[in-house]
């Protein structure tokens, strides 16, 4: 029984550790795209980060440079909180990211029809409900007749290069 209570002793401080390890801080040092950043972590190195569950539109989309724009002016020079979800192929943190305190960058990309709730990879009820409203009031990219995802976007050019 001793032994049963250290072990689990021993595996909670771990979930703790590998949980915590997962979360940190740093500050924004260059905008990439309207849902990719860097990041300089406290070891004075940067990483490349790619918000979750979203995507913004792609270079030469319209509302690309807008949504570049709307994430350089929510968070460029300022200490940012991230989630780490995972790492994508291109080694950049699939993250939340929390600025101002308390400001989600996703759900305020959405809310401001700057960024498309990717349902692929989500189930975030929040998201969806912002980008109905969105769509609803027609702001952002859903003033478009027609907007086109990104994933969409993406594919068709893939095709057109075959």
């Amino acid at each position: 029984m001793k032994y049963f209570r250290k072990t689990i002793c021993c595996f909670t401080l771990l979930i703790t550790f590998l949980s915590n390890s997962q979360t940190f801080t740093g500050k924004v040092v260059g905008i990439i795209d309207g849902d990719t950043f860097k990041l300089l972590k406290s070891d004075s190195t940067t990483v490349n980060v790619r918000l979750a569950n979203i995507d913004c539109p792609e270079k030469k989309q319209p509302f690309s440079e807008k949504a570049k724009q709307f994430t350089s002016d929510a968070i460029f020079g300022k200490t940012v909180t991230i989630k780490i979800l995972k790492t994508d192929r291109y080694n950049r943190y699939i993250s939340n990211v929390i600025y101002n305190d308390s400001l989600s960058l996703c759900h305020e990309l959405v809310k401001y029809g700057l960024a498309w709730h990717y349902l692929k990879y989500s189930e975030d009820e929040t998201l969806q409900a912002l980008e109905d409203q969105a769509k609803r009031k027609k702001i952002g990219l859903w003033q478009e007749p027609s907007p086109i995802a990104p994933w969409d976007w993406r594919s068709s050019k893939k095709k057109i290069k075959q």
